[in-house]
């Protein structure tokens, strides 16, 4: 499935925070890409705003068009505050729980692990980065995949915090999907109220 694969600061100057997580060359150059990034004062208009936050949240979670469509919809089938719903489906994917629980990373190389088929669910194997997960699934490291330099390297630099709502278990390589998170426990500075709007016109 196509996905983007282009030069991640740029996306993240374009946005004006590092939405890849740690980038020292966002660090230098904070500002829009463009010969006039840095000195550009025009006005956003509502839409643009409401867009640009649907744009950040897409590029964040690795989203494409339609899968996002999908997924709001489904958000907003199901009762609760729909934005608040839209953001705890994206972090129940598979491909963000590996990332939560410090298996890779970034989100791109979480994904990369998945489709790869390193990553088990309840003991099988899953290739699907989008799988839903449900309260109470195991997510682990496959047997053969768990001497990967990659794995173990970002195991021992993970700087991702644990989370109330996962359960990590170093020695079996394996983590717990306790419950779908709460609003206040995604760290991610998203206001999807926004894109709510934006939908909703």
């Amino acid at each position: 499935m196509a996905r983007y694969i282009g030069p991640k600061t740029k996306i993240s100057r374009k946005f004006g925070e590092a939405i890849y997580g740690p980038d020292k060359y966002f660090e230098k150059k904070n500002y829009p890409p463009g010969q006039h990034g840095n000195n550009r004062r025009r006005k956003t208009s509502e839409y643009g705003v409401q867009l640009k936050e649907k744009q950040k949240v897409k590029y964040t979670y690795g989203v494409l068009e339609k899968q996002f469509r999908n997924m709001f919809e489904k958000a907003n089938s199901q009762p609760g505050i729909t934005g608040e719903i839209l953001l705890i489906l994206l972090e129940s994917r598979l491909d963000n729980v590996v990332y939560r629980m410090g298996l890779a990373p970034t989100r791109a190389a979480a994904r990369q692990l998945v489709s790869h088929r390193h990553v088990t669910v309840d003991g099988s194997v899953v290739n699907i980065p989008s799988y839903s997960l449900k309260a109470g699934q195991l997510v682990g490291v496959r047997e053969k995949s768990k001497s990967l330099e990659s794995i173990n390297s970002a195991m021992a630099n993970s700087s991702v915090h644990k989370y109330s709502w996962l359960e990590w278990d170093q020695q079996s390589m394996t983590g717990k999907f306790l419950n779908a998170p709460e609003r206040s426990e995604i760290p991610e500075n998203i206001k999807e109220q926004l894109i709510v709007e934006l939908y909703s016109k």
